[in-house]
């Protein structure tokens, strides 16, 4: 029997069998034939997930300046594994196979696939044969085998060798191989050059690979497209003649006139500016949270005090630290850096105290949240063991439906490992695979189910888009996201279909003054990150019904 992968709307796509590969192949030759034929480059994007199935659309997309005709034939090439084929039958259909709120990015691969015939999809490798350049947006992930200790942790080469592997024993020799995955310093010098050079001694091939390195930047939302096509780029090569090549490649499909791309000396400069770029914002929010606890204790206001300091030219990107800080890239992207200084690099001591600090205090701040929780409870009188709490916000930004590393992940967990009977609201997430197939995802064994107890039920917890029929019953109400519908809520309309007084906790600065006074009116128990003068809101309702 054939094994099957199931898409995320349910349709079942039959695995292909090895008789099958040959007819692929010879599919896939004649049409490059074809597109060459056309004066056409082909493109292999390895790695059709988030980030490269946006990528390989934007490269069919180009055209070429002086004729205006495509200027380039791409094949996604996709690993025929039961989580993830089913991305090949649902793109050669011209359909995104990633759930995206940019409303580019669905036309954009219907009219490549269907209209322009630039774009396919395959899970044969052979692929490589015919390309002129292949990009790589294999994962690269950091795991993390304890809770709140990136140092217990480690990088996860194995796809991304197996990947180079698969190139250097496949690609023509001038093909340029374009690594865009962010890596560990290093990585694509020290590791995946060499198993090039390895690969082609072994074909007899004389020639010098052609790699180079340019992360993407891409951002989940209504910019999606723009994040990746009209942003600047910082590229490298580990050659002149691959640099040269990358540039090339780049100016042809992104928007270098209005985003320059800036060229490094060598690839471990692309790759470290991407890791402390990040680790730096990583920082500055891990640096908050200590404000944010000073602030509750000490009747302090934070996010009155960023909006203050924000008016400062040189600080206006400072930004609250909200329940967690979520996204695949913030909060794993300095363990990278810090793996690397001791495995690839080979050094024994320790400097990354700032960087390691700063994800740990990350990855472990919604926990304060289940704190806040119970004892917003408590003082109601009420237990945190069986209360049915609404957390609104699964997301990890506001306004996206990008689960990934979401802080509310940890809240949710924390309270379910209390007792709590939880509810989930989103209107942006229609599934929350980090829970429902917790035994599998991100990879299994990998799921922060295993830093809890009592997460079995979690499986069967969906996400809501009804808001008033999740409200109804609930003893607390978790406001985890900025999105644009928890910002307009009317605390009198929320009290209403709860059926009474609530516990709210405020994670991200949501509600105004006026909204937390008409809650505490209300007979409710307000608690926030970061928000200490709502005791100060509190004792002014008391004051005023003496």
């Amino acid at each position: 029997m054939s094994q099957i992968s199931v898409s995320p709307a349910g349709e079942v796509f039959a695995l292909p069998e090895q008789a099958d590969y040959a007819a692929e192949f010879a599919r896939l030759e004649t049409l490059a034939r074809e597109a060459r034929d056309r004066g056409q480059e082909v493109v292999v994007v390895m790695g059709v997930g988030f980030v490269g199935a946006v990528m390989a659309a934007i490269v069919a997309d180009t055209v070429d300046p002086a004729t205006g005709k495509p200027s380039k034939f791409v094949i996604g090439c996709q690993r025929p594994s039961t989580r993830s084929y089913w991305k090949i039958p649902l793109l050669n259909r011209g359909e995104a196979p990633v759930t995206a709120e940019d409303p580019e990015v669905a036309p954009m691969i219907s009219r490549c696939v269907l209209d322009k015939k630039t774009l396919i999809a395959t899970y044969n490798s052979d692929c490589l044969k015919l390309a002129d350049c292949v990009v790589v947006d294999v994962q690269c992930d950091y795991t993390k085998n304890a809770l709140g200790n990136l140092e217990d942790g480690e990088v996860e080469m194995a796809a991304l060798e197996a990947t180079m592997r698969t190139i250097g024993d496949t690609i023509p020799p001038q093909c340029l191989v374009l690594i865009e995955t962010t890596v560990a310093p290093g990585t694509t010098e020290y590791v995946a050059f060499p198993i090039l050079k390895r690969a082609f001694e072994k074909r007899g091939m004389a020639d010098v690979p052609l790699l180079a390195h340019s992360f993407e930047r891409v951002m989940p939302g209504r910019e999606y497209v723009a994040s990746i096509r009209d942003f600047w780029r910082v590229c490298s090569g580990c050659t002149d003649e691959a640099r040269d090549r990358v540039v090339q490649f780049l100016s042809e499909v992104l928007n270098v006139r209005d985003y320059p791309l800036t060229v490094m000396d060598r690839p471990m400069e692309s790759e470290t500016t991407k890791i402390i770029e990040n680790s730096y914002r990583a920082t500055i929010l891990a640096f908050l949270n200590e404000w944010s606890l000073f602030s509750e204790r000490n009747g302090v206001d934070l996010i009155k005090v960023i909006q203050a300091i924000k008016m400062r030219p040189t600080h206006s990107n400072i930004i609250f630290p909200g329940p967690g800080i979520g996204g695949y890239c913030l909060p794993k992207d300095g363990g990278l850096g810090r793996w690397s200084y001791r495995h690839i690099l080979g050094f024994e001591d320790d400097i990354f105290k700032i960087t390691t600090a700063a994800i740990n205090i990350n990855d472990t701040r919604g926990l304060h949240v289940a704190g806040l929780t119970r004892d917003a409870l408590r003082n109601m009188g009420k237990a945190v063991t069986a209360a049915p709490i609404l957390l609104c916000g699964a997301s990890y930004r506001e306004d996206v439906g990008d689960t990934r590393y979401s802080g509310s992940e940890l809240v949710v967990r924390k309270l379910t490992e209390m007792g709590a009977d939880m509810r989930v609201h989103d209107p942006y997430v229609e599934h929350w695979y980090e829970l429902e197939s917790q035994e599998t995802y991100p990879a299994p064994g990998h799921s922060l189910k295993r830093f809890f107890r009592n997460q079995d039920v979690l499986a069967d917890l969906r996400v809501t888009s009804d808001l008033k029929s999740a409200l109804r019953g609930i003893t607390a109400l978790i406001l985890a996201v900025r999105h644009a519908p928890y910002l307009a809520l009317d605390p009198d309309q929320v009290v209403a279909d709860a059926g009474g007084p609530i516990a709210v906790i405020d994670c991200f600065g949501i509600l105004t003054d006026d909204a937390i006074r008409r809650y505490f009116e209300l007979g409710c128990e307000v608690k926030a990150l970061g928000r200490g003068h709502i005791q100060r809101i509190k004792e002014s309702v008391r004051s005023s019904r003496r």
